[in-house]
């Protein structure tokens, strides 16, 4: 049943902005609140400002994994609006965000403090009366205390050891163990949403490609989708299937990479030496297919800027045979150790409730037992019918997130090899025309990581008026916080690593 005032969806369709009528705040609310305690979830929460008007428009797109569509909702908000955090908390940081972007004050919001420590993006307005003619500094934030005998606080980052991103973690902890984490972000911002306003340019895929450098193909694809909707375009079977071959590549990739950190955490050098090895043969894998290791390239409106050839597809067959061999010994080797399952096994649990409550999504939502994949529930492109099951794990820890990823990389060799045998025939690329005027519309894939929503509104030129990005680690840096309460310090660079979570994705 879906609430009077809203509009319902599937991704890849487009809305008229004259016929997304905004509800009072009351009415949005409730309706909100019953739409995510049907079962539904937060995908995106942004703001847009209202031309000649001190009111902002307040956009909230939920995604129905059963009925398989999303519920668009909209409101209007002035200098401040009733925060809903303390009923949903999947808004937390959406509604923090709004407030550092617009200047307006979430009321009753319980953690009310800035993401990323921007200027605001209207001149004059800031939700913290901090002076808007400079940036405001990480360290004027305050930061959540226990106080009592014996608690001690830990700091770590945002500077660290190699080249790990910019990120601050602060512990407060009893001895060893931890009784609540605050990871403060934002150190990198690069400002990726105002960039696309008037957009698409000739950079725009250049910085889609980049706003999370390890997820290029996935956020392509994901902006891709939002063009061609806009511009009522559709692409070829071949390239939709060398899309999904560019995706599965690049989940590959990063499982394989991720399995071998959790293995070095561990002191598991066998298979952590292996899999750094391997990691690089699904790189090179991306770049014998486009010419970059990334995959960036090899995504664009219409398909894909290259083909495949009879006879490329049968040499990356060919070499997938020993570098699948290979990953299936080291991967095996690690599962089958004890000592290694007892490092991981009931460390860092999240539990399924705390899972749902915080709007978790990807490999950290599976393994709590949550049934969230794009590719089964919004499917599009190469996925539709062709995609019927999701690994599943529910015991919410290292253990259950590293079991999913060993599972996923196993369907992924099955996929990538199942579309090159027998690539579509005919072309891989149809561009598509301008962009519609006045439109919304919203794209979601399923990034290896988990859920990558884009969302656009157009101008009276067909130009975007808003882009809206989220990545899956925005919905999940908090279950790292949760999986980090009662556990040893000692365990975060583990816990950490079963995350691998985004930095830049988080900060754009």
């Amino acid at each position: 049943m879906i609430p009077n005032g809203c509009l319902s969806f599937r991704p890849g369709e487009t809305l008229k902005l004259a016929d997304i009528r905004p509800l009072p705040y009351a009415d949005y609310a409730r309706a909100l609140l019953d739409l995510v305690a049907a079962g539904g979830r937060l995908s995106a929460c942004f703001a847009d400002a209202v031309d000649d008007s001190a009111k902002l428009a307040l956009y909230a797109l939920i995604a129905r994994d059963r009925q398989g569509d999303l519920v668009l909702l909209k409101t209007a908000i002035g200098e401040s609006f009733p925060s809903l955090t303390p009923e949903c908390p999947q808004l937390h940081l959406f509604e923090r965000e709004i407030a550092e972007q617009y200047g307006v004050i979430a009321d009753g919001h319980p953690w009310f403090k800035p993401v990323r420590f921007h200027q605001a993006w209207i001149s004059g307005r800031d939700a913290w009366n901090r002076p808007s003619d400079r940036r405001p500094l990480v360290g004027e934030m305050d930061f959540y205390r226990i106080d009592g005998d014996e608690v001690h606080e830990v700091a770590v980052g945002p500077v660290h050891a190699g080249v790990i991103e910019p990120g601050h973690f602060r512990f407060q902890c009893h001895g060893e163990e931890v009784m609540h984490l605050e990871i403060s972000l934002g150190y990198q911002h690069r400002g990726i949403e105002r960039l696309l306003i008037g957009g698409p340019r000739k950079a725009t895929p250049f910085q889609l490609e980049t706003a999370a450098g390890d997820t290029s193909t996935g956020h392509m694809t994901a902006y891709c989708q939002v063009i061609e909707a806009l511009a009522g375009a559709e692409v070829p079977p071949r390239g939709e299937a060398l899309r999904s071959v560019g995706q599965e590549l690049e989940r590959l990739a990063n499982h394989v990479g991720d399995l071998g950190a959790i293995a070095g955490d561990v002191g598991f050098l066998p298979t952590s030496a292996y899999c750094g090895r391997l990691r690089g043969d699904y790189l090179n894998f991306t770049s014998e297919l486009c010419g970059n290791r990334f995959g960036r390239g090899l995504v664009r409106p219409g398909g894909t800027l290259i083909d495949c050839g009879r006879e490329l597809a049968d040499l990356i067959l060919k070499r997938l045979e020993s570098v699948e061999y290979n990953t299936r010994g080291a991967i095996e080797l690690m599962f089958d150790t004890p000592s290694v399952l007892g490092r991981m096994e009931g460390v860092g649990l999240v539990s399924q409730e705390a899972a749902e409550q915080l709007g978790l999504v990807g490999v950290a939502a599976r393994a709590c037992g949550l049934r969230r994949d794009i590719r089964l529930t919004h499917p599009t492109g190469a996925w539709r019918g062709n995609f019927d099951t999701i690994p599943q794990e529910t015991d919410g820890d290292v253990n259950a997130r590293a079991q999913i990823r060993r599972r996923e990389l196993y369907a992924a060799l099955g996929w990538v090899k199942k579309q090159l045998k027998k690539l579509p025939e005919g072309p891989h690329l149809i561009p598509p025309g301008k962009p519609g005027a006045n439109l919304f519309t919203a794209a979601l894939v399923e990034g290896w990581r988990g859920e990558l929503v884009h969302v656009a509104l157009t101008d009276d030129a067909g130009r975007f008026r808003r882009y809206k990005i989220v990545d899956p680690s925005f919905h999940n840096w908090n279950g790292l916080a949760m999986a980090l309460r009662n556990e040893q310090i000692s365990d975060f660079p583990l816990c950490n690593k079963s995350f691998n979570l985004s930095y830049c994705g988080f900060d754009l």
